[in-house]
């Protein structure tokens, strides 16, 4: 069973912190503020039933002194509601983002399949179920730990019997809690993996509409998206079942409690035995004994759920990532080479090493009469082309063998050798503009899409546009550079997508010596591919350093080297 405050939340997320502390010092005035609040109606009641009047001057004390702890109690109900919601947003965004980058640190190959959509619904839908948990239920766990002894020990001042009473039966309020939260945690888990497998089936339907309705299946996936979405409706509804039935057991527990206490002070007050002024203060002191407790049992669902996403979250966090090492390259030092040593990487599920025992020298801007070069990445399918690319990103680590960046040496003479996981990261990445197979295209408008918030005059972007044959496909839109684009190139077609891509690479690449192809003619006709081949060259004449995953003979045939990529079977290999 899942603890009701875990304290990796407090250890992940600052504002989770300053929420408890202020909760706790707000429950601490709410619980001297109900303490005072029974005492005072309990003396003025008393008084008048007992003597039929108070004296003026302390009646009007007392009535002052209720109107101040009334106030009291509503500035802390005020404030828990309005920071509640703040801190909830805070500490959900705070999440969020760790979840993210955490998972893009965990590199591509961890983030694969079922596993990235699970993250993407837990980082848009599913850390939402934080908020209930934080709003509601655990003001109410604190008010529990400060509200319910408080009045407990006021209880033992003023009746002995009463604060028995309450100390035998209020054990039995935890105790069916836990016993109903066994059938909740089950079901709120259920409901989580279902919702995840849901985001799963269509993230994977959105990727693959476009070939889908090429073959005229887009209809297909339907029924399975359907029988996903009906056993997410079955789940939610049985969690919100036991959520009710809780909250019924708990209210008739809590009830027939305060109503056994409050049949002992009525007896005694008949027989003499208790004054009224201590009667009235127990009878309407005992239900706020129960009061937290009953707000935690109602709330215990969404606990229950969002403690189940918190977890999932903190499974992320703390899958180990490989460390980022501060930047080493000195400020003047300039890139030589890209040196893979003996790279292999395990591709588990398919038995093989893919690529295997890689090996290959690229050298940066080493061309004839200072032209760039073209290195092409060839291979079979699955022989690990893409992985090898991942590996010179600093995206995946190998299994085996090391990559190193060959630097300037003091003064530009000889050269050092620094291993690229040794190096910031971040600084690798500024130096290389990388397309991968499937670009990603961010929403806006199609100039914004393609400078990528640069600085960019309209000359350079007319002559990018027109290197890489976009700007035919800007004069083909009604609206030009100013065309909206949705997310992943909505609106656009495959080739048209590429194009934008490569325009995008192209402006970027003009400040960064290194540009990574991954498979650009993929999916594309003669006009598409005459416009890569075109984009390449004008790359390479720029004096950057083009690596080319590549499969047709036209990018082979470009190639100032060629390195050749294959997988391994481990096949009677140890590991």
């Amino acid at each position: 069973m899942v603890r009701p405050l875990d304290p990796r939340l407090l250890q992940r997320a600052r504002a989770a912190r300053r929420y408890v502390v202020l909760t706790a010092g707000l429950g601490l005035a709410s619980a001297l503020a109900i303490v005072a609040q029974a005492l005072l109606v309990a003396w003025l009641l008393g008084g008048l039933v007992t003597h039929g009047s108070v004296p003026g001057t302390t009646a009007v004390r007392a009535l002052g002194g209720l109107g101040v702890v009334v106030a009291v109690r509503a500035v802390v109900a005020w404030a828990q509601e309005r920071y509640a919601q703040k801190a909830a947003a805070q500490t959900v965004a705070e999440l969020r983002s760790q979840v993210v980058t955490h998972a893009v640190a965990l590199g591509p190959r961890w983030a694969t399949g079922a596993r990235q959509a699970e993250v993407a619904t837990l980082a848009t839908r599913g850390l939402d179920d934080l908020e209930p948990y934080l709003v509601r239920y655990l003001p109410s766990l604190l008010l529990t730990a400060l509200v319910t002894p408080a009045v407990l020990v006021v209880l033992l001042g003023l009746d002995w019997v009463s604060f028995v009473v309450c100390l035998v039966t209020l054990p039995l309020v935890p105790l069916f809690m836990w016993l109903v939260g066994v059938m909740t945690q089950g079901t709120s888990e259920r409901r989580l993996g279902v919702v995840q497998r849901l985001g799963a089936q269509v993230l994977d339907l959105l990727a693959g509409l476009p070939t889908l309705r090429a073959f005229g299946r887009e209809s297909g996936p339907g029924a399975r998206v359907r029988a996903l979405g009906e056993a997410s409706k079955k789940a939610t509804v049985s969690t919100l079942r036991v959520a009710f039935l809780s909250g019924m057991v708990l209210e008739l527990l809590t009830t027939l409690s305060v109503a056994v206490v409050a049949v002992a002070v009525g007896l005694r007050l008949v027989d003499g035995g208790m004054s009224l002024t201590t009667g009235l203060a127990v009878i309407m002191l005992a239900p706020e004994v129960y009061l937290p407790l009953r707000a935690v049992g109602a709330q215990f669902h969404a606990s229950t759920d969002g403690l189940a996403a918190a977890s999932s979250a903190f499974a992320v966090l703390e899958t180990p990532a490989g460390s980022d090492a501060e930047g080493v390259l000195a400020p003047d030092s300039s890139v030589r080479a890209l040196v893979l040593d003996g790279v292999s990487v395990r591709a588990g599920e398919r038995g093989i090493d893919a690529p295997s025992s890689l090996s290959a020298r690229i050298v940066f801007g080493s061309g004839v009469a200072g032209a760039g070069r073209v290195v092409v990445l060839r291979g079979p399918s699955g022989s690990g082309k893409s992985t090898a690319v991942q590996v010179m990103l600093g995206l995946l680590r190998p299994d085996a063998g090391q990559v190193f960046l060959e630097v300037s040496g003091p003064g530009g003479s000889g050269a050092d050798r620094v291993a690229l996981q040794d190096l910031d990261i971040s600084w690798w990445w500024r130096q290389v503009a990388w397309v991968p197979q499937r670009p990603a295209i961010a929403p806006g408008r199609l100039r914004d899409v393609v400078t990528g918030g640069l600085d960019v005059d309209d000359a350079a972007l007319d002559a990018a546009a027109s290197t890489t044959g976009l700007d035919s496909v800007v004069r083909t839109l009604a609206d030009g550079w100013g065309t909206r684009v949705g997310l992943g190139g909505v609106g656009l077609s495959v080739g048209q997508r590429q194009r934008v891509a490569l325009t995008a690479a192209l402006l970027a690449g003009a400040d960064r010596p290194v540009v990574v192809l991954d498979e650009p003619t993929a999916h594309l006709d003669a006009a598409g591919e005459q416009v890569v081949l075109d984009t390449v060259r004008a790359w390479r004449d720029a004096g950057l350093t083009v690596v080319v995953v590549a499969h047709r003979e036209s990018l082979v045939a470009l190639a100032d080297q060629v390195v050749d990529v294959a997988a391994r079977s481990l096949e009677g290999v140890g590991a």
